[in-house]
């Protein structure tokens, strides 16, 4: 394989990393030969991404319901008509009918292990109370749910029922009432019946045969038969990355995600089998990142060698091997603080520790979405079962973002009560900064109250 190697008793890892991550950030402003072919019979002209999202948005915005269905019969399905876009309930109940009972119980404890996870996280409301001038003070902060959450989950060839759990459940445990799913159109054979048993399972009701950007443009103005929601969630290709970064501000988002990316820090307890897999785990999203970083040199030809052999034996080995090749590497640092150092600067979506003792490393790392400990926590175990989402920043983010949870389903407010004594005692404090900030409104607010 023909993976970068990094060595950094030979110079500056740092020059090298960034340009592997900018080989995998997203760009809206690359028009490619196959895109330009596509937008000028679309479009009569060679659109970037990011045009094509904005003339998408603004004509969902401004037209409505028409505009919807033109680009979902141009970019999805030309048959799709008004009646069936959004899906019936008794296609969700036969869905769910037919689904093996393996799949459903598998819903249900995956579900069952979210749900206490993301409950067991949400905050409770708080309250402050002071004497203040022989009066009450009372200080208060309000956690209530979001009214109305849209869920892109992606769709062709595939289908993710994990993208429906890490995504909606989440929503469900902060209180959310209203959950509108959107999958891109297909006529919701083979795979996708998956994506509606789970739907019906988790009890969505709401689930809409639109996708891309005009979906996202739908949840975020609304149009007529979806109304529009407070926050928009999920994964998606370039354009609902570039969608929902053009919508931000008319709701809320989760985040603009990029490729998926993982970084295995490994010593030499580290099983070499391990290790390749993890990386190889996520690199078949094609594109996707796998970096290790290894303070034991011995490790690095190790796992090239389980890399070849467990590539050549996986169903998605030879996209595994693309992505790896354009976007992995494999790192030799001087010691473990080092590694730890390289891996913060990076800000991996996720980090698996692969250390005997893995806690010592995890004390030094502040930046990754999620952090798996030992060797038997494989990424997989996050992607799909143990609890906290899947939803995680990318492209280094994880320097100030989070990953998603309830919280972020969660609005909050600050309910704040004086009585005249104790707004007495405040008064010169407020009339002294009013008075700076030249503001006399604000201090006259106040003397009102108290002549």
């Amino acid at each position: 394989m023909k993976l970068t190697r990094i060595n950094t008793a030979s110079g500056d890892a740092t020059a090298a990393i960034a340009e592997l991550r900018e080989k995998l950030s997203p760009r809206g402003d690359v028009v490619s030969p196959a895109g330009r072919e596509r937008t000028i019979a679309l479009f009569g002209a060679p659109l970037s991404p990011q045009q094509v999202v904005e003339k998408i948005c603004s004509d969902v915005r401004d037209q409505g319901l028409p505009a919807l269905l033109d680009y979902a019969r141009k970019l999805d399905k030309p048959d799709l008509t008004e009646a069936e876009m959004r899906v019936s309930a008794e296609e969700l109940s036969a869905a769910h009918q037919q689904a093996s009972p393996e799949l459903l119980a598998t819903i249900r404890r995956i579900r069952e292990n979210i749900l206490e996870f993301q409950q067991a996280i949400l905050p409770q409301d708080v309250t402050v109370q002071r004497d203040q001038g022989g009066g009450k003070v009372e200080l208060r902060q309000r956690y209530l749910p979001l009214q109305r959450v849209g869920v892109c989950v992606p769709g062709g060839a595939a289908a993710y029922p994990s993208t429906l759990l890490m995504t909606v459940v989440p929503a469900q445990a902060a209180g959310v009432k209203e959950i509108a799913v959107v999958v891109p159109p297909t006529a919701f054979g083979g795979f996708n019946q998956d994506i509606l048993a789970t739907c019906h399972e988790l009890g969505v009701t709401e689930v809409y045969r639109v996708g891309g950007a005009q979906a996202v443009a739908a949840l975020a103005y609304g149009v007529e038969g979806i109304p529009r929601v407070d926050k928009i969630v999920g994964p998606g290709n370039l354009f609902v990355a570039l969608a929902k970064k053009y919508v931000f501000g008319e709701v809320d988002i989760d985040s603009i995600a990029g490729p998926s990316e993982v970084i295995v820090l490994a010593d030499e307890t580290a099983n070499p089998a391990f290790v390749a897999s993890d990386l190889i785990s996520q690199a078949e999203h094609s594109p996707g990142s796998g970096v290790l970083i290894t303070w034991h040199a011995p490790l690095v030809p190790a796992v090239e060698a389980e890399l070849e052999k467990q590539l050549a034996q996986l169903e998605r080995g030879d996209l595994a091997r693309v992505s790896l090749e354009a976007y992995g590497a494999l790192i030799i640092t001087q010691s473990a603080n080092e590694a730890a150092e390289l891996a913060d600067l990076i800000a991996t979506e996720h980090l698996h520790i692969s250390c005997d003792q893995p806690e010592e490393l995890l004390r030094q790392v502040q930046n990754a979405g999620a952090i798996f400990l030992g060797h038997y926590t494989p990424v997989a175990l996050g992607d799909y079962y143990a609890g906290p989402s899947h939803v995680l920043p990318t492209g280094g983010t994880a320097r100030f973002a989070n990953g998603l949870c309830a919280i972020d389903f969660l609005k909050r407010s600050s309910i704040i009560a004086y009585d005249k004594a104790s707004l007495a005692h405040a008064v010169n404090d407020v009339r002294l900064l009013a008075n700076k900030e030249g503001l006399t409104a604000h201090r006259h607010s106040v003397d009102i109250r108290l002549q």
